[in-house]
């Protein structure tokens, strides 16, 4: 197909360039000749028709041959600038080739400084793009598929063992069956939560939200299990950073998760505290929770799909590692962003959110009284 369309250029900017170049230096030479031989024809009396048509005949010999070399050459010209010309669509079909059969890592080299180099740029970005979302694809189905397997062989092993009589059906035994059943139904609402996050940017219904009162309702839903805990909660809510442009459901799923996140980590007797700010544009949450901390080295991974630090790594305590994904995820479609900092004894989440003027709010419930506001 690019050698088609090789030759299809050459000929278009080739055949009519020369043909008309050609007919111009004829049409000009007959012409020069016709005046010439008229001037002799006067001054000289004589009849210049055998010698204007001897004159004619060489001129356009010559102009003949003149043609076909120029045209040639033309052709050689055109040949090489063209192919050079074209190379980044060549690169680009035979890339194409190779990502249609699984080789994501080509690309092409796009060094011109026109279209077609920038044809060749905006190639390798989609490159790059799919090559990352193929990494993700198959990351994401190894950890899912590793996830899925460990509670399916302990209740594989539980129900052979309960089969054989070698494991009493007692309550201990169903009540360790019944966990790795809620592991599983918690795998799959974290997956079901992450593709809806994965699609939050195609539809967000954004609207004035109130933060505060959204951050409360969500500790009121986990009141439970901060009583057992018994963690002290500490919210300090900034008045000038109480509203927000976002989509009240997907923003009530972010803040669950890292409260469900603080929480999860937090030793019991321990303390959680909440702060929102505001600067120009932007407005902060911080979610601060005691703990063992997270290690400088694991922190730059610590919304990445899956990935768990090294101290919740225990299946008890720490989860499939997809709640703060989900919460990058939620954040980022609405133009925010997410950050995270730890020093032993104390971990830092937070996000930041654009914000807007005060008006009409969608609203959640005033702040409970349980919780300390300071």
């Amino acid at each position: 197909m690019t050698f088609r369309l090789h030759w299809k250029l050459m000929l278009v900017t080739t055949i009519p360039v020369i043909a008309v170049i050609t007919g111009i230096i004829w049409l000009a030479f007959d012409q020069l000749a016709a005046d010439y031989f008229m001037v002799l024809m006067d001054k000289y009396m004589v009849s210049p028709t055998d010698t204007h048509r001897a004159f004619l005949t060489a001129v356009h010999r010559y102009l003949l041959w003149a043609s076909l070399v120029a045209l040639g050459l033309a052709f050689l010209l055109s040949y090489l600038l063209t192919r050079r010309v074209l190379r980044p669509l060549v690169q680009m079909s035979e890339a194409s080739r190779q990502i249609a059969a699984g080789n994501f890592s080509a690309r092409v080299e796009a060094i011109q400084a026109d279209e077609i180099g920038e044809l060749g740029r905006a190639f390798n970005r989609m490159s790059d793009s799919l090559e990352r979302l193929e990494q993700l694809r198959k990351s994401m189905v190894s950890d899912v598929a590793h996830e899925l397997r460990t509670p399916l062989t302990n209740l594989r092993g539980y129900l052979e063992g309960l089969s054989d009589g070698i494991i009493p059906p007692d309550k201990a035994t169903f009540d360790m069956l019944q966990q790795e059943n809620l592991r599983l139904v918690n795998l799959v609402e974290d997956l079901g939560q992450l593709a809806r996050a994965d699609a939050a940017r195609a539809y967000l219904d954004r609207r004035p939200v109130d933060l505060s009162s959204c951050i409360s309702e969500m500790l009121n839903l986990y009141r439970m299990n901060i009583d057992e805990k018994q963690i002290r909660v500490i919210t300090q809510f900034n008045d000038r950073a109480a509203t927000v442009s976002a989509d009240r459901d997907k923003l009530l799923q972010a803040v669950r998760n890292l409260i469900d996140n603080c929480l999860k980590y937090t030793p019991a007797g321990g303390t959680v505290t909440i702060t929102s700010t505001r600067t120009a544009d932007d407005v902060r949450v911080d979610f601060i929770n005691d703990g063992p901390g997270i290690p400088a080295a694991e922190l730059p991974y610590v919304f990445e799909r899956f990935f768990r630090a090294e101290y919740s790594r225990s299946r008890d305590v720490g989860g499939a590692g997809i709640g703060l994904a989900i919460v990058k995820q939620l954040i980022e479609a609405h133009g925010g962003q997410v950050g995270a900092a730890s020093i032993p004894g104390e971990t830092r989440i937070w996000f930041e959110l654009p914000a807007r003027p005060p008006s009409p709010v969608t609203g959640c419930p005033k702040p409970s009284p349980v919780f300390k506001k300071i």
